[in-house]
């Protein structure tokens, strides 16, 4: 009986979206704030390519095609970056510029995202840039203050 229970649970799980193994992870679906890297409209979680092992949500399926035009990611890079941070895929370990700790009373939000930095002045450069300019200051370069939510997890285990 328990066994039919489980397997019921778990065959509710793989339908509604889950993957059931090993680590049970969630894809997160963007919700109506998510916008598009390329156009900044609402995105449509139909439309989205892989980038850098998470997916980036796109408004239609002529964006994917600008984003990969792009090969350096210079133009929309900072803007993906940040959806992962928003839809979960990407989760801060540091300072976004020193790599340091953060410190919670520094925290900063840009378009829809906490940001937390190791001091006042860290903070302070983020305050001062321009409300269009926070986006690519803080998430053009992600290696010092964020990582894969799923490496996350697995250094969790």
């Amino acid at each position: 009986m328990k066994a039919r229970a489980i397997l019921a649970v778990m065959s509710a799980l793989a339908v509604g979206g889950l993957v059931v193994g090993a680590t049970a992870a969630v894809e997160t679906v963007p919700g109506k704030d998510v916008k598009c890297p390329v156009s900044g409209k609402p995105v449509n979680p139909e439309a989205s390519v892989m980038f850098e092992d998470c997916k980036v949500y796109f408004c239609c399926n002529n964006c994917p095609k600008a984003f990969n035009a792009d090969t350096t990611h210079a133009k929309f890079g900072a803007k993906a970056h940040h959806q992962m941070v928003q839809t979960g895929q990407l989760k801060q370990v540091a300072c976004p510029f020193s790599g340091k700790p953060c410190k919670p009373e520094t925290k900063v939000t840009i378009d829809g995202v906490d940001v937390c930095f190791c001091c006042n002045n860290c903070k302070g450069k983020v305050e001062k840039a321009a409300e269009d300019a926070r986006i690519d200051l803080v998430f053009k370069d992600t290696s010092k203050g964020f990582k894969p939510a799923k490496d996350i997890e697995k250094e969790a285990k």
